[in-house]
């Protein structure tokens, strides 16, 4: 990371890192689709330590859950000093959910993931679990909107 990057703190700034990891993620979301997928949501972006200048940094991403033309994409952020022979540390983790898309932008079926390891089958049970609350939130609000509008409010 340069100067270039950086915040009115010094460290480098969260949306450089969350372009990092949105780009590591669509690239592992279109390859495990086959084609090309964009980004329909990002949650859970947990910054858990700054990254300085001179670090170098890492974005690792995984398919952990399949829809039938959406997946949820985990990514873990890492750092290290680029002078140190430290391993390097999280400093960053996110959940993101992509929707494979064919040529004309509409949505398109995407392979399956097969979780292998205990690890994968944790990371895809956690994925549902976090699915069911995205889609009761955005029921609730929608809810909420129409009542809101038969109350005669517009917002």
């Amino acid at each position: 990371m340069t100067h270039n990057d950086t915040n009115l703190l010094g460290t480098v700034h969260g949306g450089v890192i969350m372009k990092l990891v949105d780009d590591a993620a669509g690239a592992v979301a279109g390859r495990h689709s086959g084609g090309p997928a964009v980004t329909a949501s990002m949650d859970e972006m947990a910054f858990l330590e700054p990254v300085r200048v001179g670090d170098l940094v890492h974005v690792k991403a995984q398919v952990n859950w399949t829809g039938r033309t959406s997946m949820e994409v985990g990514v873990r952020v890492l750092a290290e000093r680029w002078n140190e022979s430290a391993p390097p540390t999280q400093v960053g983790s996110a959940y993101l959910v992509f929707a494979a898309v064919d040529a004309d932008g509409k949505p398109r079926r995407v392979p399956p993931v097969l979780p292998e390891t205990e690890r994968d089958k944790r990371r895809y049970q956690e994925a549902q679990i976090r699915r069911t609350h995205r889609l009761a939130r955005r029921r609730a609000i929608m809810d909420l909107r129409e009542k809101r509008a038969a109350e005669g409010f517009e917002d």
